[in-house]
């Protein structure tokens, strides 16, 4: 009883601060914001940040979530105590954990646009984000425990920090989507410098279970411009820029990745089988075509009596191409031979096969012209190729050539065999131990 009166009054309090901030100018609003960041630089050092892939931390970022998710009555109780989205069994969805002394006091799910598309654009419309270059993820599934939540950030600014990093150097994603309450939505624009999709708030946000939410979106690459400006001039604990951009943490740890991937799954059989079928029964719940996606993710043998059943006859038009668990982000550089403007010229291989691959690049090539690659498929691990451009296409402002290759090197038969056969993000860290590698010559990414 005391606890319940407890509660309502510290929401009494909060109400009412909220309401008289309202009555301020938005930029003295915001002023104020930022005026009470407190970022630590040197968080205490039980506090340890990294990528949930084990059964106990994605359980215990499940349940923190679904408590928060209940207490703020953005979902009804679950039975298993777990809020588990047909999202995280995706691999371009990771799940970032925060722990203090061992346990969950902090995630967050960052869910890269994929074959289910993204949560929010049931709601938001996303055609001026898509409308822009790079790649978009949405941030979801933030909870942070009850027991750090008056600690002055020192959970949630970590977690940002780590979700920054994460983001713009190994997620390959430029642009953050947001849906969150009203009542928060300020904070991210003063702070995190987001900028509302629309002027107006959706009502009814059914994946909120119908709680009011309003769309923002953050640009990653302006970003980095914009918090030299608005925080350039602070002291450290203020200044968001030095911490997001310059700040090294040794509390977060970043995913090693002996290949050039640009994502992170976690889900091997056993743990799609536990979250998915065993204490939730989301893949019961999916339509026919979201269970053929996860089958042309998972094609893998090992998967099949886990995944969400199929019917014996399909309706005609929903035959799926295969989707690819790994997607990659690999420099080379290439020569055209007998071509008056032969190069040679950067590219970023995206998609890899035994036999060719495809590459984004800065400018048109002509077809069936052979030449020479170099691509670093992993730092200090070399393909030398000769290939030829078969096709090619120009969405927006690059090129995108499919390649074929004349004779695979054994660094590439390598990669895509790991590739091909591995279930997660772990299964590749021993993946190059017997390929050649060349530690003195790399390609730097941009």
């Amino acid at each position: 009883m005391k606890r319940t009166l407890r509660s309502r009054w510290r929401r009494a309090v909060h109400d009412g601060v909220r309401r008289a901030l309202g009555f301020l100018p938005r930029e003295s609003r915001f002023a104020l914001y930022r005026a009470l960041v407190d970022c630590d630089p040197h968080p205490d050092p039980r506090l340890s940040l990294h990528i949930a892939d084990t059964r106990d931390d994605l359980e215990a970022c499940f349940a923190l979530l679904h408590d928060a998710y209940v207490a703020s009555g953005f979902m009804t109780p679950h039975p298993s105590g777990l809020r588990v989205t047909p999202y995280h069994a995706l691999p371009t969805t990771t799940t970032l954990c925060a722990k203090f002394d061992g346990e969950v006091v902090g995630t967050l799910s960052l869910i890269r646009e994929g074959v289910f598309g993204l949560p929010l654009q049931s709601a938001f419309d996303l055609s001026s984000v898509r409308a822009r270059e790079g790649r978009i993820a949405e941030v979801s599934a933030l909870a942070v425990h009850p027991a750090f939540r008056k600690t002055g950030g020192a959970i949630l600014f970590p977690l940002m920090k780590f979700m920054y990093e994460y983001c713009t150097q190994y997620f390959d994603t430029r642009h953050l989507v947001i849906a969150v309450n009203p009542n928060k939505i300020e904070l991210y624009e003063s702070l995190l410098l987001f900028q509302r999709l629309t002027p107006h708030t959706v009502e009814h946000y059914d994946f909120a279970n119908g709680a009011p939410a309003v769309g923002a979106t953050l640009d990653l690459q302006q970003a980095r411009l914009d918090f030299q400006t608005v925080y350039g001039h602070k002291r450290e604990r203020k200044n968001l820029h030095r911490y997001f951009v310059e700040t090294r943490m040794p509390n977060i740890e970043l995913p090693a990745r002996p290949y050039h991937t640009t994502n992170d799954p976690v889900m091997t059989p056993q743990l799609l089988d536990h979250f998915f079928n065993r204490r939730t029964q989301v893949f019961d719940s999916l339509d026919l075509r979201r269970r053929l996606l996860l089958h042309s993710i998972y094609d893998l043998p090992e998967y099949r009596d886990v995944l969400p059943a199929l019917p014996a006859r399909r309706p005609p038009g929903l035959a799926l191409r295969r989707h690819r668990r790994y997607s990659l982000k690999c420099p080379g550089r290439l020569h055209l031979h007998g071509w008056s403007d032969a190069g040679p010229f950067d590219i970023d291989v995206v998609e890899v096969s035994l036999s060719g691959f495809q590459a984004v690049v800065p400018r048109p090539l002509p077809l069936d012209v052979w030449g020479t690659v170099s691509i670093e498929l992993g730092l200090g691990v070399r393909s030398t190729l000769q290939v030829a451009a078969v096709r090619g296409v120009r969405p927006g402002g690059s090129c995108v050539y499919g390649f074929r290759i004349d004779e695979p090197d054994a660094a590439w038969r390598a990669c895509v065999a790991a590739l091909e056969s591995g279930c997660t993000h772990r299964d590749l860290r021993g993946a190059v131990t017997d390929v050649p590698t060349e530690p003195d010559v790399r390609i730097v990414m941009a």
